[in-house]
């Protein structure tokens, strides 16, 4: 198979953030205003994951529309994920986000221990790519509760929040450029780091002003925030400027019909 993940560019970081905000947001807007209860919402979205991840699978590479198509459904589950536990079953934010670090740990550790690499540079078999979309949902589903950790019983305020966040993202950014922190070790924190910033974003533009947000409300935020996904996965679709390994001159649409 080619890869099956696009290459680490500023437009990657842009759409997973966006992605995450869109699964705090959606996922808010599903639950509470479609009147299906947080459970049935639970089921139905994880039911539309795993035929897209499906999909997913039997591309032979990168596709990006159906490959942000899993990461925006993937968001949304991991966060009803957190939010059933939460909500439903009465588990404390510190009890969740401390499982799902030793889940993340777990997940890294069988996936290092199997392929001897936790790099997405090498996503190009099935066991690979089994691995890479587990530690995904792990990640949103940690991220979820570690930012509603923060933001809500902390008390620490969502813009608080994003601002923490971001700031210990730009400070792994820094360590990897200037003092070397290994790479996949830094894309890999600040993969996790962006799902807490992405869900007090969301927070912040969507709750109300009394609940310390922007109050935009879940259905424009989510709807701004999808238009602007579309807009990027369309245009990476025509210049495949994220395909790892493309050589330059390589035709892009013969790459594109391999992958698909």
């Amino acid at each position: 198979m080619l890869n099956k993940v696009p290459e680490v560019t500023v437009y990657f970081w842009i759409i997973k953030i966006l992605a995450t905000t869109v699964g705090e947001t959606a996922a808010d807007y599903l639950n509470m205003h479609l009147g299906l209860g947080l459970a049935d919402t639970t089921l139905i979205m994880a039911g539309l994951f795993t035929a897209v991840l499906a999909w997913q699978f039997c591309r032979r590479g990168y596709v990006p529309w159906v490959y942000w198509l899993t990461v925006t459904l993937i968001s949304v589950v991991g966060t009803l994920i957190t939010d059933n536990l939460t909500d439903n079953l009465g588990v404390p934010l510190q009890t969740s986000t401390a499982a799902f670090t030793v889940a993340l740990v777990i997940v890294f550790a069988a996936w290092y221990a199997s392929e001897r690499t936790l790099s997405i540079h090498s996503i190009v078999t099935t066991r690979r790519e089994a691995f890479y979309w587990l530690a995904i949902l792990v990640t949103f589903a940690l991220g979820t509760a570690a930012g509603d950790l923060m933001g809500e019983q902390l008390h620490l305020g969502y813009g608080t929040s994003a601002l923490i966040v971001g700031t210990v993202i730009a400070a792994i950014f820094t360590a990897h450029k200037v003092l070397g922190l290994n790479a996949v070790l830094a894309f890999w924190l600040a993969y996790i780091l962006t799902r807490p910033l992405g869900a007090s974003l969301g927070d912040l533009l969507a709750q109300p002003s009394d609940s310390g947000g922007l109050g935009f409300g879940t259905t424009w935020t989510t709807a701004v925030f999808l238009t602007a996904i579309v807009a990027l996965v369309a245009y990476l679709t025509v210049s495949r400027r994220d395909v790892i390994g493309a050589p330059e001159g390589t035709d892009a649409h013969a790459l594109l019909a391999r992958a698909e």
